[in-house]
Protein backbone atom coordinates (compact mmCIF):
# COMPACT_ATOMS: atom_id res chain seq x y z
CA UNK A 1 0.00 0.00 0.00
CA UNK A 2 2.51 2.80 0.91
CA UNK A 3 4.48 1.96 -2.59
CA UNK A 4 1.26 2.42 -4.36
CA UNK A 5 0.92 5.76 -2.44
CA UNK A 6 3.95 6.60 -3.90
CA UNK A 7 3.50 5.91 -7.26
CA UNK A 8 0.19 8.03 -6.99
CA UNK A 9 1.79 10.85 -5.47
CA UNK A 10 4.64 11.07 -8.06
CA UNK A 11 1.48 10.69 -10.87
CA UNK A 12 0.20 13.53 -9.27
CA UNK A 13 3.15 15.29 -9.08
CA UNK A 14 4.48 14.88 -12.40
CA UNK A 15 0.61 16.28 -14.24
CA UNK A 16 0.94 19.43 -11.45
CA UNK A 17 4.07 20.03 -13.47
CA UNK A 18 2.83 19.77 -16.68
CA UNK A 19 0.20 22.07 -15.73
CA UNK A 20 2.93 24.38 -14.49
CA UNK A 21 4.48 24.23 -17.98
CA UNK A 22 1.56 24.84 -19.78
CA UNK A 23 0.91 28.21 -17.75
CA UNK A 24 4.66 29.30 -18.38
CA UNK A 25 5.01 29.06 -21.87
CA UNK A 26 0.95 29.18 -22.93
CA UNK A 27 1.02 25.62 -24.72
CA UNK A 28 -1.29 23.01 -23.36
CA UNK A 29 1.23 20.45 -22.72
CA UNK A 30 -0.09 16.73 -21.96
CA UNK A 31 0.55 13.71 -20.94
CA UNK A 32 -2.55 11.56 -20.37
CA UNK A 33 -2.49 8.58 -19.35
CA UNK A 34 0.02 8.67 -17.25
CA UNK A 35 2.83 5.77 -17.39
CA UNK A 36 6.10 6.75 -16.57
CA UNK A 37 7.14 7.03 -12.97
CA UNK A 38 10.06 6.70 -10.70
CA UNK A 39 11.54 3.34 -10.03
CA UNK A 40 9.35 2.43 -6.75
CA UNK A 41 11.12 -0.76 -5.37
CA UNK A 42 8.41 -3.01 -2.90
CA UNK A 43 11.23 -4.56 -0.15
CA UNK A 44 13.05 -4.61 3.17
CA UNK A 45 15.11 -1.90 2.89
CA UNK A 46 17.91 -3.96 5.10
CA UNK A 47 18.03 -6.86 3.05
CA UNK A 48 17.88 -5.44 -0.07
CA UNK A 49 21.41 -4.07 -1.30
CA UNK A 50 21.15 -0.25 -2.05
CA UNK A 51 22.83 -0.35 -5.44
CA UNK A 52 20.44 -2.94 -6.78
CA UNK A 53 17.87 -0.17 -6.33
CA UNK A 54 20.58 2.54 -7.92
CA UNK A 55 24.14 2.28 -8.37
CA UNK A 56 25.42 4.66 -5.31
CA UNK A 57 27.39 6.96 -8.32
CA UNK A 58 24.25 7.74 -9.58
CA UNK A 59 22.45 9.11 -7.00
CA UNK A 60 22.46 12.43 -4.73
CA UNK A 61 19.89 12.45 -1.99
CA UNK A 62 18.32 10.07 0.57
CA UNK A 63 15.53 10.62 2.55
CA UNK A 64 13.68 8.64 4.56
CA UNK A 65 11.17 8.18 7.28
CA UNK A 66 12.29 4.87 9.00
CA UNK A 67 9.99 2.86 11.03
CA UNK A 68 10.04 3.95 14.66
CA UNK A 69 10.53 0.44 17.00
CA UNK A 70 11.54 0.89 20.45
CA UNK A 71 15.07 -1.10 21.30
CA UNK A 72 12.46 -3.33 23.67
CA UNK A 73 9.59 -3.85 21.19
CA UNK A 74 11.13 -5.52 18.15
CA UNK A 75 9.66 -8.59 16.39
CA UNK A 76 11.89 -11.66 16.24
CA UNK A 77 12.57 -11.41 12.53
CA UNK A 78 13.01 -7.43 13.34
CA UNK A 79 15.50 -8.60 16.12
CA UNK A 80 17.42 -10.68 13.36
CA UNK A 81 17.53 -8.20 10.43
CA UNK A 82 18.59 -5.96 13.65
CA UNK A 83 21.18 -7.64 14.08
CA UNK A 84 22.41 -8.67 10.68
CA UNK A 85 22.45 -4.85 9.59
CA UNK A 86 25.36 -3.66 12.85
CA UNK A 87 27.38 -7.08 12.56
CA UNK A 88 27.23 -7.70 8.75
CA UNK A 89 27.10 -4.37 6.21
CA UNK A 90 29.88 -4.16 3.94
CA UNK A 91 32.26 -0.78 4.44
CA UNK A 92 31.51 0.11 7.67
CA UNK A 93 32.75 -1.18 10.88
CA UNK A 94 30.13 -3.29 12.80
CA UNK A 95 28.35 -1.81 16.33
CA UNK A 96 29.35 -4.44 19.13
CA UNK A 97 26.42 -3.43 21.31
CA UNK A 98 23.26 -2.81 18.93
CA UNK A 99 21.22 -4.33 20.78
CA UNK A 100 20.31 -1.34 22.57
CA UNK A 101 19.50 0.76 19.63
CA UNK A 102 16.36 1.25 18.22
CA UNK A 103 15.62 0.26 15.07
CA UNK A 104 15.16 3.32 13.61
CA UNK A 105 19.39 3.84 13.87
CA UNK A 106 19.54 0.95 11.41
CA UNK A 107 19.19 3.64 8.18
CA UNK A 108 21.73 5.70 9.72
CA UNK A 109 24.14 3.03 9.63
CA UNK A 110 23.04 1.27 6.37
CA UNK A 111 23.36 5.14 4.79
CA UNK A 112 26.71 5.65 6.17
CA UNK A 113 27.58 2.42 4.75
CA UNK A 114 26.40 3.22 0.80
CA UNK A 115 27.23 6.54 1.15
CA UNK A 116 31.27 5.47 1.39
CA UNK A 117 30.75 4.46 -2.32
CA UNK A 118 29.73 8.06 -3.21
CA UNK A 119 30.40 10.71 -0.29
CA UNK A 120 28.81 12.90 -2.17
CA UNK A 121 25.43 12.15 -1.42
CA UNK A 122 23.53 13.65 1.46
CA UNK A 123 21.34 11.65 3.92
CA UNK A 124 18.33 13.13 5.86
CA UNK A 125 16.30 10.92 8.29
CA UNK A 126 13.49 11.41 10.62
CA UNK A 127 13.65 9.41 13.67
CA UNK A 128 12.60 9.29 17.32
CA UNK A 129 14.63 11.66 19.10
CA UNK A 130 16.21 8.30 21.73
CA UNK A 131 19.28 8.39 19.19
CA UNK A 132 20.24 11.40 20.44
CA UNK A 133 20.13 10.71 23.84
CA UNK A 134 21.20 8.52 26.59
CA UNK A 135 23.63 5.51 26.16
CA UNK A 136 22.17 5.31 22.24
CA UNK A 137 24.63 8.05 21.10
CA UNK A 138 27.97 6.95 22.37
CA UNK A 139 26.95 3.55 20.51
CA UNK A 140 25.64 4.76 17.04
CA UNK A 141 27.48 7.59 16.99
CA UNK A 142 30.97 7.28 17.71
CA UNK A 143 30.74 4.34 14.88
CA UNK A 144 28.83 7.07 12.05
CA UNK A 145 31.64 10.03 13.24
CA UNK A 146 34.64 7.06 12.97
CA UNK A 147 33.18 6.61 9.49
CA UNK A 148 33.55 10.50 8.10
CA UNK A 149 29.69 11.45 9.29
CA UNK A 150 29.44 15.16 9.51
CA UNK A 151 26.20 16.88 10.54
CA UNK A 152 24.60 19.46 8.53
CA UNK A 153 21.35 20.67 9.86
CA UNK A 154 19.36 18.99 12.63
CA UNK A 155 15.61 19.59 13.49
CA UNK A 156 15.66 19.66 17.38
CA UNK A 157 13.15 17.51 19.21
CA UNK A 158 9.61 18.13 17.67
CA UNK A 159 6.26 16.66 19.02
CA UNK A 160 4.82 14.97 15.33
CA UNK A 161 2.10 12.74 15.03
CA UNK A 162 -0.45 10.89 11.69
CA UNK A 163 -4.24 11.09 11.65
CA UNK A 164 -3.91 7.12 11.67
CA UNK A 165 -6.41 6.21 14.57
CA UNK A 166 -4.67 4.89 17.63
CA UNK A 167 -1.33 6.37 16.87
CA UNK A 168 0.14 8.48 19.73
CA UNK A 169 2.60 11.20 19.68
CA UNK A 170 6.44 10.68 19.19
CA UNK A 171 9.11 13.27 20.11
CA UNK A 172 11.17 13.64 16.61
CA UNK A 173 14.35 14.75 15.30
CA UNK A 174 15.44 15.59 11.65
CA UNK A 175 19.05 15.18 10.85
CA UNK A 176 21.18 15.59 7.57
CA UNK A 177 24.00 14.32 7.31
CA UNK A 178 27.02 13.29 4.56
CA UNK A 179 30.39 12.75 4.56
CA UNK A 180 31.73 15.91 3.04
CA UNK A 181 31.68 18.89 5.25
CA UNK A 182 29.17 21.44 5.05
CA UNK A 183 29.92 25.17 4.24
CA UNK A 184 26.90 26.03 6.49
CA UNK A 185 25.56 24.14 9.55
CA UNK A 186 22.28 24.73 10.66
CA UNK A 187 19.77 23.77 13.49
CA UNK A 188 15.90 24.36 13.57
CA UNK A 189 14.99 24.66 17.61
CA UNK A 190 11.60 24.48 18.60
CA UNK A 191 10.81 26.27 21.83
CA UNK A 192 7.51 24.75 21.91
CA UNK A 193 7.69 20.75 20.85
CA UNK A 194 4.52 21.60 18.77
CA UNK A 195 5.47 24.82 17.40
CA UNK A 196 7.57 25.85 14.66
CA UNK A 197 11.09 26.03 14.54
CA UNK A 198 13.43 29.08 14.52
CA UNK A 199 16.85 28.81 12.53
CA UNK A 200 20.22 29.30 14.37
CA UNK A 201 23.56 28.62 12.06
CA UNK A 202 25.90 26.78 14.20
CA UNK A 203 29.77 26.11 13.80
CA UNK A 204 29.66 22.90 14.59
CA UNK A 205 26.08 20.27 15.35
CA UNK A 206 27.20 17.23 17.25
CA UNK A 207 24.96 13.64 18.03
CA UNK A 208 23.63 15.55 20.68
CA UNK A 209 22.50 18.40 18.13
CA UNK A 210 24.06 20.73 19.87
CA UNK A 211 26.22 23.68 18.67
CA UNK A 212 29.51 22.22 20.33
CA UNK A 213 32.12 19.81 19.62
CA UNK A 214 31.83 16.52 17.89
CA UNK A 215 31.85 14.35 21.05
CA UNK A 216 30.01 11.26 22.50
CA UNK A 217 29.82 10.36 26.11
CA UNK A 218 30.15 6.67 27.11
CA UNK A 219 28.83 5.18 30.36
CA UNK A 220 31.64 5.06 33.00
CA UNK A 221 31.33 2.98 36.11
CA UNK A 222 33.55 5.48 38.25
CA UNK A 223 32.93 9.17 38.37
CA UNK A 224 34.75 11.56 35.90
CA UNK A 225 35.72 14.08 38.45
CA UNK A 226 36.76 13.21 42.75
CA UNK A 227 32.99 12.89 43.90
CA UNK A 228 31.27 10.86 45.90
CA UNK A 229 30.60 7.71 44.41
CA UNK A 230 26.73 6.70 43.44
CA UNK A 231 24.66 3.60 43.69
CA UNK A 232 21.90 1.91 42.57
CA UNK A 233 19.06 1.41 45.21
CA UNK A 234 17.83 -1.53 46.73
CA UNK A 235 15.97 -4.73 44.33
CA UNK A 236 13.75 -6.60 46.45
CA UNK A 237 12.03 -8.90 43.73
CA UNK A 238 9.78 -10.11 45.82
CA UNK A 239 6.43 -10.18 43.82
CA UNK A 240 5.53 -7.18 46.43
CA UNK A 241 5.32 -9.40 49.21
CA UNK A 242 7.62 -7.66 50.87
CA UNK A 243 6.27 -4.21 50.21
CA UNK A 244 3.65 -2.45 52.40
CA UNK A 245 0.96 -0.09 51.52
CA UNK A 246 0.04 2.40 54.50
CA UNK A 247 -3.01 0.67 54.95
CA UNK A 248 -1.23 -2.91 55.03
CA UNK A 249 1.50 -1.77 57.56
CA UNK A 250 -1.07 -0.74 59.94
CA UNK A 251 -3.17 -3.73 60.08
CA UNK A 252 -0.25 -6.10 60.26
CA UNK A 253 0.76 -4.04 63.18
CA UNK A 254 -2.26 -4.51 64.88
CA UNK A 255 -2.46 -8.22 63.98
CA UNK A 256 1.46 -9.09 64.61
CA UNK A 257 2.91 -6.06 66.66
CA UNK A 258 6.21 -8.10 66.83
CA UNK A 259 7.02 -7.14 63.38
CA UNK A 260 6.67 -3.53 63.76
CA UNK A 261 10.85 -3.41 64.12
CA UNK A 262 11.12 -4.93 60.90
CA UNK A 263 9.14 -2.82 59.20
CA UNK A 264 10.65 0.42 57.15
CA UNK A 265 9.81 3.41 55.44
CA UNK A 266 10.53 2.09 51.63
CA UNK A 267 10.74 4.79 48.82
CA UNK A 268 10.52 4.88 45.15
CA UNK A 269 10.92 7.88 43.06
CA UNK A 270 6.83 7.85 43.10
CA UNK A 271 6.95 7.95 46.77
CA UNK A 272 9.61 10.19 47.41
CA UNK A 273 8.43 12.92 44.34
CA UNK A 274 4.67 12.64 45.47
CA UNK A 275 4.75 11.86 49.02
CA UNK A 276 3.42 8.74 49.36
CA UNK A 277 3.57 6.24 52.06
CA UNK A 278 5.07 2.73 51.37
CA UNK A 279 7.09 0.57 53.93
CA UNK A 280 8.67 -2.91 53.65
CA UNK A 281 9.71 -5.28 55.62
CA UNK A 282 13.24 -5.36 55.98
CA UNK A 283 14.40 -8.85 57.79
CA UNK A 284 18.23 -8.52 57.40
CA UNK A 285 19.53 -8.89 61.24
CA UNK A 286 16.05 -11.07 62.09
CA UNK A 287 16.91 -14.56 64.00
CA UNK A 288 15.15 -17.58 62.46
CA UNK A 289 13.17 -18.16 65.86
CA UNK A 290 11.68 -14.43 65.68
CA UNK A 291 10.19 -14.74 61.68
CA UNK A 292 9.14 -18.14 63.07
CA UNK A 293 6.48 -16.14 66.01
CA UNK A 294 4.93 -14.04 63.20
CA UNK A 295 2.77 -16.10 61.16
CA UNK A 296 1.86 -13.45 58.80
CA UNK A 297 4.86 -12.21 58.19
CA UNK A 298 6.40 -16.00 57.28
CA UNK A 299 3.39 -16.23 54.79
CA UNK A 300 4.99 -13.32 52.95
CA UNK A 301 8.14 -14.72 52.94
CA UNK A 302 7.04 -17.99 51.89
CA UNK A 303 4.92 -15.89 48.68
CA UNK A 304 8.54 -14.41 47.94
CA UNK A 305 9.79 -18.07 47.46
CA UNK A 306 7.34 -19.29 45.49
CA UNK A 307 7.84 -16.12 43.21
CA UNK A 308 11.28 -16.55 42.73
CA UNK A 309 10.98 -20.41 42.31
CA UNK A 310 8.31 -19.43 39.37
CA UNK A 311 11.05 -17.14 37.96
CA UNK A 312 12.87 -18.33 34.03
CA UNK A 313 15.71 -16.23 35.44
CA UNK A 314 18.58 -18.67 36.89
CA UNK A 315 19.72 -16.08 39.48
CA UNK A 316 16.22 -15.22 40.91
CA UNK A 317 15.60 -18.84 41.37
CA UNK A 318 18.78 -18.81 43.36
CA UNK A 319 17.58 -16.43 45.96
CA UNK A 320 14.20 -18.29 46.47
CA UNK A 321 16.74 -19.78 49.19
CA UNK A 322 16.96 -16.55 50.67
CA UNK A 323 13.23 -15.53 50.50
CA UNK A 324 12.96 -12.88 53.43
CA UNK A 325 15.50 -10.64 51.81
CA UNK A 326 16.46 -8.13 49.02
CA UNK A 327 17.90 -10.12 45.84
CA UNK A 328 20.13 -6.19 46.20
CA UNK A 329 20.88 -5.21 49.39
CA UNK A 330 22.52 -1.38 48.43
CA UNK A 331 21.19 0.52 51.24
CA UNK A 332 23.73 3.00 52.61
CA UNK A 333 25.10 2.57 55.89
CA UNK A 334 25.01 6.53 56.49
CA UNK A 335 22.20 9.22 55.71
CA UNK A 336 22.37 9.95 51.54
CA UNK A 337 21.32 12.01 48.55
CA UNK A 338 18.69 10.38 46.76
CA UNK A 339 18.03 10.82 43.33
CA UNK A 340 15.16 9.48 41.34
CA UNK A 341 15.97 7.71 38.03
CA UNK A 342 13.07 9.01 36.34
CA UNK A 343 11.12 12.56 36.53
CA UNK A 344 8.90 14.29 34.32
CA UNK A 345 10.12 16.77 31.37
CA UNK A 346 7.79 19.39 32.70
CA UNK A 347 10.51 20.37 35.41
CA UNK A 348 12.76 22.23 35.27
CA UNK A 349 15.28 20.70 38.33
CA UNK A 350 15.35 16.90 39.03
CA UNK A 351 13.57 16.94 42.48
CA UNK A 352 16.69 15.34 45.20
CA UNK A 353 16.79 15.21 48.86
CA UNK A 354 18.29 14.02 51.72
CA UNK A 355 17.22 10.91 53.29
CA UNK A 356 17.75 8.96 56.97
CA UNK A 357 19.66 5.77 56.66
CA UNK A 358 17.06 3.85 58.19
CA UNK A 359 14.34 5.03 54.46
CA UNK A 360 15.19 2.09 52.25
CA UNK A 361 16.19 3.17 49.14
CA UNK A 362 14.62 1.57 46.23
CA UNK A 363 16.13 0.77 42.93
CA UNK A 364 13.65 3.34 41.35
CA UNK A 365 16.27 6.05 42.66
CA UNK A 366 20.21 5.85 43.43
CA UNK A 367 21.89 7.33 46.48
CA UNK A 368 25.33 9.39 47.27
CA UNK A 369 26.22 8.20 50.80
CA UNK A 370 27.61 11.29 52.90
CA UNK A 371 26.52 14.14 49.98
CA UNK A 372 27.86 17.20 51.58
CA UNK A 373 25.66 20.57 50.76
CA UNK A 374 28.14 21.26 48.25
CA UNK A 375 27.70 18.22 46.62
CA UNK A 376 23.63 18.82 46.71
CA UNK A 377 23.89 22.38 45.61
CA UNK A 378 26.09 21.03 42.33
CA UNK A 379 23.81 18.59 41.84
CA UNK A 380 20.16 20.26 41.72
CA UNK A 381 21.74 23.44 39.75
CA UNK A 382 20.69 24.87 36.25
CA UNK A 383 24.24 23.51 35.39
CA UNK A 384 23.61 20.26 36.01
CA UNK A 385 19.96 19.70 34.72
CA UNK A 386 20.88 21.52 31.79
CA UNK A 387 23.30 18.22 31.20
CA UNK A 388 20.44 16.04 32.27
CA UNK A 389 17.97 17.35 29.62
CA UNK A 390 20.82 16.35 27.01
CA UNK A 391 22.45 13.24 28.40
CA UNK A 392 20.03 11.43 30.04
CA UNK A 393 17.77 8.64 27.92
CA UNK A 394 14.09 8.95 28.31
CA UNK A 395 11.21 6.83 29.81
CA UNK A 396 8.59 7.78 27.28
CA UNK A 397 9.39 11.72 27.29
CA UNK A 398 10.32 11.59 30.96
CA UNK A 399 14.12 11.88 32.08
CA UNK A 400 15.78 9.30 32.79
CA UNK A 401 18.39 9.92 34.56
CA UNK A 402 21.28 7.11 35.09
CA UNK A 403 25.01 6.67 37.12
CA UNK A 404 26.99 5.76 34.34
CA UNK A 405 25.69 8.41 31.81
CA UNK A 406 24.68 11.15 33.47
CA UNK A 407 26.36 11.51 37.19
CA UNK A 408 29.59 9.95 36.16
CA UNK A 409 30.25 12.18 33.15
CA UNK A 410 29.18 15.16 34.45
CA UNK A 411 31.83 17.90 34.32
CA UNK A 412 32.09 19.37 38.24
CA UNK A 413 33.54 22.90 38.81
CA UNK A 414 37.33 23.02 37.77
CA UNK A 415 39.40 24.48 40.42
CA UNK A 416 36.24 26.08 42.90
CA UNK A 417 37.47 28.29 45.70
CA UNK A 418 37.10 27.94 49.14
CA UNK A 419 34.96 30.75 49.28
CA UNK A 420 32.56 29.76 45.88
CA UNK A 421 32.54 26.30 47.86
CA UNK A 422 31.11 28.15 50.82
CA UNK A 423 28.73 30.23 48.73
CA UNK A 424 27.35 27.40 47.03
CA UNK A 425 26.78 25.69 50.39
CA UNK A 426 24.87 28.23 51.74
CA UNK A 427 22.40 28.96 48.46
CA UNK A 428 22.03 24.68 48.45
CA UNK A 429 20.90 25.21 52.56
CA UNK A 430 18.46 28.02 51.50
CA UNK A 431 16.88 25.79 49.13
CA UNK A 432 15.94 23.33 51.69
CA UNK A 433 15.25 25.80 54.01
CA UNK A 434 12.71 27.22 51.33
CA UNK A 435 11.27 23.58 50.80
CA UNK A 436 10.95 23.19 54.59
CA UNK A 437 8.32 26.72 54.40
CA UNK A 438 5.95 24.31 52.87
CA UNK A 439 5.81 20.81 54.66
CA UNK A 440 2.44 20.06 52.91
CA UNK A 441 3.55 20.18 49.67
CA UNK A 442 5.15 17.02 47.89
CA UNK A 443 8.52 17.76 45.50
CA UNK A 444 5.66 17.45 42.60
CA UNK A 445 3.75 20.00 43.86
CA UNK A 446 7.18 22.58 44.99
CA UNK A 447 9.13 21.34 41.60
CA UNK A 448 5.58 22.29 39.39
CA UNK A 449 6.38 24.79 37.09
CA UNK A 450 3.08 26.29 37.60
CA UNK A 451 2.78 26.14 41.53
CA UNK A 452 6.59 26.30 42.11
CA UNK A 453 6.84 28.93 45.11
CA UNK A 454 8.53 32.27 43.92
CA UNK A 455 10.61 31.68 47.35
CA UNK A 456 11.79 28.10 46.51
CA UNK A 457 12.42 29.67 42.93
CA UNK A 458 14.37 32.83 44.01
CA UNK A 459 16.71 30.49 46.55
CA UNK A 460 17.09 28.05 43.38
CA UNK A 461 18.21 31.35 41.27
CA UNK A 462 20.48 32.48 43.97
CA UNK A 463 22.20 29.26 43.74
CA UNK A 464 22.27 28.98 40.12
CA UNK A 465 24.64 32.22 40.42
CA UNK A 466 27.34 30.65 43.09
CA UNK A 467 27.26 27.57 40.91
CA UNK A 468 27.92 29.65 37.37
CA UNK A 469 30.55 31.35 39.21
CA UNK A 470 32.71 28.50 40.31
CA UNK A 471 32.36 27.54 36.78
CA UNK A 472 33.63 31.00 36.01
CA UNK A 473 31.08 32.15 34.30
CA UNK A 474 28.59 35.18 35.45
CA UNK A 475 25.65 34.23 32.68
CA UNK A 476 24.90 31.94 30.26
CA UNK A 477 22.50 33.30 27.06
CA UNK A 478 20.84 30.20 26.39
CA UNK A 479 20.60 26.11 27.83
CA UNK A 480 22.75 24.97 24.84
CA UNK A 481 25.34 27.80 25.70
CA UNK A 482 25.65 26.52 29.18
CA UNK A 483 25.77 22.44 27.33
CA UNK A 484 28.10 23.92 24.89
CA UNK A 485 30.19 25.00 27.79
CA UNK A 486 29.89 21.78 29.70
CA UNK A 487 31.10 19.65 26.46
CA UNK A 488 33.96 21.70 25.88
CA UNK A 489 34.48 20.97 29.61
CA UNK A 490 33.99 17.68 29.77
CA UNK A 491 36.40 17.06 26.29
CA UNK A 492 39.09 18.86 28.58
CA UNK A 493 38.53 16.56 31.44
CA UNK A 494 39.18 13.50 29.12
CA UNK A 495 41.73 14.92 26.90
CA UNK A 496 44.00 15.49 30.65
CA UNK A 497 42.06 11.77 32.33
Amino acid sequence: FPAQIAQVALWLMDHQMNLRVSEEFGAYFARIPLRASGTIVHGNALQLDWNDVIPAPKLSYILGNPPFIGKNFRSKEQDIVHQRTFTETPGIAPIRLYKSLDFVACWHFRATAYMQQNPTIKTALVSTNSITQGEQVSILWSALLEAGVDIHFAHRTFSWSNEARGKAAVHCVIIGFSLQPATRKTLFVYEDIRGKPHEVVAHNINPYLLDAPSITVDARSKPLCAVPEIFKGSQPTDGGNLLLSQEEKDELIQAEPKAEKYIRQFVGAAEFINNIPRYCLWLVNCPPGELRAMPLVLQRVEAVRKMRLASTKAATISWAEKPSLFTENRQPSTNYLLIPRVSSENRKFVPMGYMQNNVICSDANLSVPDATLYSFGILTSTQHNAWVRVIAGRLKSDYRYSAKQVYNNFPWPENPTDKQKQAIETAAQEVLDARAQFPDSSLADLYDPLTMPPALLKAHQKLDRAVDSAYGKTRFNTEAERVAFLFGLYQKYIENA
